[in-house]
């Protein structure tokens, strides 16, 4: 009798053990299409040459898919974000000297963080809001030239890409 349980509990184990294999083989290729395809690993790097630009002259690029909003600040502009720091109306409170590496270089997402539309304002006839920054006219959201949400359901500012210089004129974005 102990030679028929000890068989029976090896079967057990056997059949729960091949279940269990079964369903992980089976379900593995659908937690492996959640991975990002090649092409999309491919353009996680962008590399702009922004030597061209001139001061208070706004630049959108795409950036895996999304649009960047780069800006090549004045002076005004810096003296602007900078003594708005310690403002009681920001909504998500952020100072300007964290969100940029060179002062005179600000590199945001164009993308309104409340429902994901894109603000305007990279044109020279666009409405930049009140703050001289962006606009998003779906639903208000009024933007600094710093990126700083003021007015509006956005709960946050403008999200900054990682980025870095990798020369005088060239700017990375992306790891």
């Amino acid at each position: 009798m102990d030679d028929t349980t000890t068989r029976r509990d090896f079967i057990y184990i056997a059949a729960i053990g091949g279940a269990v294999i079964g369903t992980g083989l089976s379900v593995w290729p659908f937690i492996d299409s959640l991975n990002p395809a090649a092409d999309t690993l491919a353009g996680g790097k962008t590399e702009v040459d922004v030597s061209s630009m001139q001061l208070g002259e706004r630049l959108t690029i795409a950036w895996r898919e999304r649009p960047v909003f780069i800006v090549r600040r004045t002076l005004e502009a810096i003296g602007q974000a900078r003594a708005d720091d310690n403002n009681d109306t920001l909504i998500d409170p952020q100072n300007d000297a964290d969100r940029v590496i060179d002062p005179e270089w600000l590199v945001v997402i164009g993308v309104c963080t409340h429902l994901g539309c894109v603000p305007l304002g990279q044109s020279s006839g666009d409405n930049r809001g009140r703050f001289g920054g962006w606009y998003c006219p779906c639903h208000g959201s009024v933007y600094d030239v710093s990126g700083r949400v003021r007015r509006g359901p956005a709960p946050e500012n403008l999200l900054i890409p990682p980025y870095q210089f990798v020369g005088p004129a060239r700017i990375r974005i992306g790891n």
